[in-house]
């Protein structure tokens, strides 16, 4: 029987109008990779940040190699050789790649001075042990977003961890750069760490796990080793039903061009061209997936298209309707919904209640407006009822946004731009941090707008995701669009290669 090298007894913790964790049981053996999944709210996150010290259990007990211990905070967890990497990372852009993961303990030589060349060596040493070359002197700003993951993993390893919590580590990444992920998390199994990998990707606790611990709703469900599962049985303990893992979309005609987009050029936040000439259409009753790796111009494109952004050339058109440059309120105007990639900065207002956040862009109209004061109960009906379909939890219109899970903040903005029949839904990384159950609902309500003839364009950094839904995939590299493929005729190899600009297909498909 392997050694357990975590133990954590009977873990309870509440938060107003939820029990979190409800007596929580999770051991972890030695040298293991252990998967941790279930679905939003299940209580995985507020687990992992008690072992980590961002909160305190109410009660419960922690144990490493059998020692009771008190995590009052992370550098207690740090001592104890534990280590997190956060879903959003936590690096300072204009800093260096040794700079950030020396941060807060930096080598001192002379009492004085830091001794970068100390740290430079030491990154390397850590960095060339896992199989990965890294560049210790470039800065976060330049550097990939898989590049900037493995910084986030040599930190926490530069500081002595033994036991790796990894938080959605592939959320972001290709195919290619999960592989070399996975690769990296063996290689640090071998050296004798012990690895807590949080996903909501089925696909990938199989790939990498050794055993799995299931939750919902704040307790433990079942533990299972990887081998002697599958992904359906996964998904029907943490869901408690069957889950359909498989999109059904039917086979229909396309209308009429919706949208179509010439030549259009824009710039970034730096001032440097971000879309160079992009070109396309998407039609009535079609989702066109966009398909691409963070920083290649795609939130660039939904900024244009959704009034964020203005176009530095070239033109929009919504029914042949030009609204090139259009504001963010004339655009929603033309019945255009927009879920945006970035929930906390785009999505919503974290101090404003659930129903407040439900009619964000519609809080000027009726219903919801009566001249000088707002129509609370047309308000609070409208939230009742958008609550209880998308199964948002807690179910309290009045709960702050704040206090909901990511999950359960994405599930507010998707209720949101579904309501009121859009013309055109512009879905950037609509199910980012769903778990499987969300998911399946949330592509099923795309899959029904594309079914009663709505035009959709899906982003996406979620290959599957892209195949499953897109009727037409166009991947974007560098600003430029450098395939157009039929789903059916693709796979995500090929994709992920077009996407890191390893190969170029021009040859675009012909419409249906």
């Amino acid at each position: 029987m392997p050694e357990i090298t975590l133990e954590m007894k009977d873990i309870t913790k509440r938060f107003p109008l939820v029990v979190a964790n409800d007596k929580v049981n999770f051991a972890v053996y030695q040298g293991e990779i252990h998967a941790l999944v279930g679905e939003n709210g299940a209580g995985k996150t507020t687990l992992m940040s008690i072992l980590y010290g961002l909160y305190q259990a109410d009660s419960g007990q922690i144990f490493i190699k059998g020692k009771k211990v008190n995590i009052a905070n992370p550098k207690v967890a740090i001592n104890l050789k534990i280590g997190m990497v956060h879903q959003h990372f936590m690096l300072v852009p204009p800093l260096s790649v040794t700079e950030n993961i020396i941060l807060g303990m930096e080598p001192i030589k002379n009492n004085i001075f830091i001794d970068l060349e100390r740290a430079t060596n030491k990154v390397k040493e850590i960095s060339e042990s896992i199989g990965f070359k890294i560049d210790p002197h470039a800065k976060i700003e330049n550097i990939s977003v898989g590049i900037q993951q493995r910084v986030e993993i040599i930190k926490i390893l530069y500081r002595g961890a033994e036991i790796l919590i990894m938080d959605e580590p592939t959320a972001v990444l290709t195919p290619q750069e999960v592989e070399e992920l996975f690769e990296i998390l063996r290689s640090l199994i071998k050296q004798g760490k012990t690895i807590i990998f949080i996903t909501h990707k089925l696909n990938e606790v199989k790939a990498v796990s050794d055993r799995i611990t299931v939750m919902r709703r704040g307790k433990v469900v079942g533990v299972k080793n990887t081998k002697d599962t599958n992904q359906e049985e996964i998904a029907s303990m943490m869901v408690g039903r069957k889950v359909l893992l498989e999109v059904d979309k039917k086979e229909h005609n396309f209308g009429k061009t919706v949208l179509k987009v010439d030549k259009l050029n824009a710039l970034n936040n730096k001032k440097l061209p971000a879309l160079k000439e992009i070109s396309f259409e998407v039609r009535e009753g079609e989702i066109l997936g966009f398909a691409g790796v963070e920083g290649n111009g795609q939130t660039e494109l939904v900024e244009v298209i959704s009034g964020l952004r203005l176009a530095a050339g070239g033109k929009i058109k919504l029914y042949d309707k030009d609204i090139t440059n259009y504001s963010p309120r004339d655009i929603r105007e033309q019945k255009i919904a927009h879920i945006p990639e970035d929930r906390r900065q785009r999505g919503f207002i974290s101090n404003y209640s659930v129903a407040e956040n439900l009619i964000l862009g519609s809080n000027y109209r009726p219903p919801f407006n009566k001249g000088l004061t707002l129509n609370f109960s047309a308000i609070n009906n409208h939230a009742a009822k958008l609550i209880k379909d998308f199964d948002i939890r807690p179910s309290d219109r009045n709960n702050l946004l704040k206090s909901l899970s990511g999950g359960n903040q994405q599930k507010v903005i998707v209720a949101r731009e579904l309501f009121g029949e859009p013309r055109l839904l512009i879905a950037a990384q609509p199910t980012r941090g769903l778990d499987v159950g969300s998911t399946e609902f949330v592509h099923q309500q795309i899959l029904n707008e594309r079914d009663k003839g709505k035009a959709i364009l899906l982003v996406s950094a979620d290959l599957e995701e892209i195949l499953s839904l897109s009727d037409l995939i166009a991947v974007i590299y560098e600003g430029e669009i450098v395939a157009i493929l039929d789903p059916k005729k693709t796979n995500e190899k090929e994709l992920g290669l077009l996407m890191t600009g390893s190969v170029r297909n021009n040859k675009f498909p012909k419409k249906k």
